[in-house]
């Protein structure tokens, strides 16, 4: 049976592939506008944590969205650079150039918050 409603579609694509995934891995996306020096230094920024924090558990995906506008449309990205965490839940954002190292590791739940 074929669907004609990408959203539903979407969703379920989702769903499979964070099954496959599992819950110890994570699902990132970086949106970005450009390549711009904000920008890079983002990129720059979230590799290094990723490959400190997640190395092996993670996928990440680097959307620019002044190549690919049609990929915010539905996201609700007002303000770029944003990183999605879309798994594990709950989904976080957070935006800005991500040069706040402990304020990503606890958003990315990968740090307990000081009290």
């Amino acid at each position: 049976m074929i669907s004609n409603n990408p959203v539903k579609d979407s969703f379920k694509e989702f769903k499979q592939a964070a099954k496959k995934i599992g819950a110890s891995n994570y699902i990132l996306r970086l949106y970005i506008s450009g390549m711009t020096s904000r920008s890079l230094q983002a990129i720059e920024n979230l590799n290094k944590i990723c490959d400190d924090e997640l190395s092996g558990r993670y996928k990440l995906e680097v959307i620019d969205i002044s190549q690919q506008p049609e990929s915010v449309a539905k996201k609700d990205i007002v303000a770029t650079p944003t990183l999605v965490k879309e798994l594990p839940l709950p989904i976080r954002k957070i935006v800005g150039d991500l040069s706040e190292r402990e304020r990503i590791l606890v958003a990315l739940n990968l740090q307990p918050r000081r009290k």
